[in-house]
């Protein structure tokens, strides 16, 4: 009999298991999150100077986006691990590969001190981020899906959900602090630096509290059941490959507007718009708490009308709102930047909150931990790589509203794909046998 986790997980222990998924992907995707910011503020000059102001820009988002192109595989490598020998385990290599990669980009010497070497160990160092990530954020949702009581399980899968927001938030008040404190001189030279070296305190904080936390109820009693998988990438998409395609679609819209409000819209606003860097870091803390906020939102929805309904909604308003985005940006005023940066941030938060139980729920646990980590990173190579590529060259050549038009269809994306899927709410976590339950 599978173990269930609506009568074996008390009160106290869903509160150290929330604690503990949001503690962890709040400190990895800070990591990975500065990054983001750093190359919008001084990689391309750092890492890039030969190639000109315009083309250092572009290579540095180039340098984000090979994260996420890692990141797919990361979820296969880890989703291996994660259901083989159990989430637990898996969660703390994540955690540590992320925190020794992050501590080394602190560490790097510049393209004037070591020459060409510099950009390709960046390259390589955030190619090991993107590892780390993709492998982070199923193995910390599951922790919280698999335990948690089905009326409330979007609730509690909020919580790995948070780390987002609250990591844009901890990274642009880093960076904003680095810069009140110092010089732009002293922030390009070492003041960029801080934010990378100080994630080492954050990790050991994070290895505390997982080290602290069982494994899941549901893969403990699919080993007792049957054993776990032994290809679970083969299995996953032998039996659900309907699942995986539809599970990344429905994130597309969440990871374009995210990443474009936290990377790209850093530089538009500091480099396009000219507003001072201090107002636009002060704006991501505020668009930060706004994510927050909208997750909760989105999740407590979703346990009363449901995860599709919830995220429909926030898909169908974001076609919307794309179209208005630059207009609004372009009014050129701090306001208006914080305007443009909170509600985009707030209707990829709706979107956000249910996903932490919907894309577990979609799958078995035989290859749960890789079916949900793999949706959600291919998501994030369209929607999160992609756009802030090329939004410079569209917004160039175009102008803003050509790239809102871009951004609108990739949200009818997401629209088709979660219309494609049926509510997955009822379902318990250990009765997922394979696609024909949910078509």
């Amino acid at each position: 009999m599978t173990a269930s986790p609506d009568v074996g997980t008390s009160k106290n222990t869903m509160r150290r298991i929330a604690i503990a998924s949001g503690t962890g992907t709040t400190i990895e995707f800070y990591d990975f999150l500065i990054y983001g910011t750093a190359a919008a503020l001084v990689f391309g000059d750092i890492f890039f100077p030969a190639l000109g102001s315009a083309a250092a820009t572009v290579a540095a988002f180039a340098t984000l986006g090979v994260a996420f192109v890692a990141r797919p595989f990361g979820s296969i490598l880890f989703g291996h691990f994660g259901d083989r020998i159990g989430r637990k385990g898996t969660l703390v290599t994540t955690l540590l590969v992320m925190g020794t990669a992050t501590v080394l980009i602190g560490f790097m010497p510049t393209a004037d001190q070591i020459g060409v070497a510099a950009p390709i160990l960046v390259v390589i160092l955030r190619v090991i981020q993107g590892l780390a990530v993709g492998g982070e954020w199923a193995g910390a949702t599951l922790l919280a899906a698999e335990n948690a009581p089905k009326a409330k399980r979007g609730f509690y899968a909020m919580f790995p959900q948070f780390g987002p927001a609250i990591a844009f938030s901890l990274a642009s008040a880093t960076f904003l602090a680095t810069a009140l404190l110092m010089s732009d001189e002293a922030f390009v030279a070492y003041g960029w630096r801080i934010p990378f070296i100080a994630s080492a305190l954050l990790v050991a904080v994070g290895l505390y509290v997982r080290l602290k936390i069982d494994e899941t109820p549901v893969f403990k009693g699919e080993v007792a059941k049957g054993g776990t998988s032994t290809v679970p990438f083969g299995e996953a998409f032998k039996t659900q490959p309907r699942e995986i395609l539809l599970g990344s679609g429905v994130m597309v819209m969440v990871f374009a507007f995210f990443y474009m409000a936290v990377s790209y819209l850093t530089s538009y606003g500091t480099a396009t718009l000219g507003l001072e860097r201090t107002t636009v870091l002060s704006i991501g803390i505020l668009g930060g708490v706004v994510f927050a906020v909208a997750v909760g939102v989105g999740a407590a929805y979703s346990d009363r009308v449901g995860r599709r309904r919830t995220i429909t909604i926030a898909n169908v308003v974001a076609v919307a709102w794309a179209l208005v985005l630059f207009p609004i940006l372009d009014i050129g005023t701090p306001f208006a930047f914080a305007i443009g940066v909170c509600v985009t941030l707030f209707i990829a938060g709706v979107a956000y909150g249910p996903v932490g139980a919907f894309l577990p729920e979609l799958y078995n646990t035989r290859y749960r931990y890789t079916a949900a980590g793999l949706a959600y990173n291919v998501a994030g190579i369209v929607g999160g790589a992609i756009p802030p590529l090329i939004a410079a060259a569209i917004a160039a050549a175009f102008g803003g509203y050509a790239f809102g038009v871009f951004l609108a269809l990739l949200c009818l994306i997401s629209v088709g794909c979660t219309l494609g899927l049926r509510e997955t709410r009822d379902k318990e976590m250990s009765d997922v046998a394979g696609s024909k339950t949910l078509v």
